[in-house]
Order: structure tokens, then sequence, then C-alpha cells
């Protein structure tokens, strides 16, 4: 009975820990490319982030065809002179794999424009890639 109990008050203790199975960590040579939170940036180049988007349209308010314009849920954005099919296709609150594909180098300090990002609409599944300026770093 004492056995019984003790067990029961273990198997109790776990769930509400939370603390007992296996875990694992992934291996740096064989998992995907680091997916970090929602709220968060890619930190480096192949590093990925699952996020929403909270708006589309022209590159420029009220220009149409001025390109298009992607915002992000976690504050991110993309541009092109060129309208992108798979942007003007979004529609907010889709679900959208956003990972940093390059990093402008030689830049000055504070000047982090021209990270360029590839994105996948989740609900369309259409790609793109597209830079998160209209200039690169040290430009206008």
């Amino acid at each position: 009975m004492k056995r019984s109990l003790l067990m029961n008050a273990i198997a109790a203790m776990c769930l509400v820990a939370a603390s007992c199975g296996q875990t694992s960590v992934p291996n740096a040579e064989t998992s995907a490319p680091a997916e970090t939170a929602a709220s968060a940036a890619p930190a480096n180049v192949g590093d990925c982030v699952a996020t929403a988007v909270a708006s589309i349209g022209p590159r420029l308010e009220g220009v149409p065809d001025s390109g298009s314009a992607i915002t992000y849920a976690n504050g991110l954005y993309q541009v092109s002179y060129d309208a992108v099919p798979g942007v003007d296709h979004s529609q907010a609150g889709d679900q959208v794999r956003l990972c940093l594909a390059s990093v402008p180098e030689n830049c000055p300090p504070g000047d982090h424009r021209g990270r360029v990002y590839d994105a996948t609409n989740l609900r369309t599944n259409e790609t793109w890639s597209a830079p998160d300026s209209q200039h690169m770093c040290g430009g206008a």
C-alpha cells in the first residue's frame, strides 16, 4: 500500500513538473536550419522563423504598379520594385516560413538594410525572395 502511494505521488510530481521523459538535443550536423520563435528574426543565414502575414500592398502606398511589399507579424518586412506573385497572392493571417538568405557585407555601423529573406506561404505554397529594404546598406 505504501509503495502504491509512493508511486502515485511520484507520477503526480512528474506530471506537474513535466520533467519526466526523454528530451532530445538536435544534432547540428544533421538537423535542418534552426527555426526560432515567431517573434524573433532569423539571426544567421539559413535560420528560419515561423510568422504570419500582417499586411500586403504595393511598394509605394497608393501606387498599384510600384512593386510588392509585405509586412509580417514579427515586424519583418520585404519589398520589391517588381510585382511578386507570391506576395500579391498572400492574405493577412497566412502562415509563412521566413528564412534569412543573405546579409550584405561591409555595411556602415548600424546600417542593417539589405538583408534578403526567402519566404514560403504555407497556404499557397508559393515562394519568393526579396530584401527588407528598397536600398542596400550604405545607399540612399
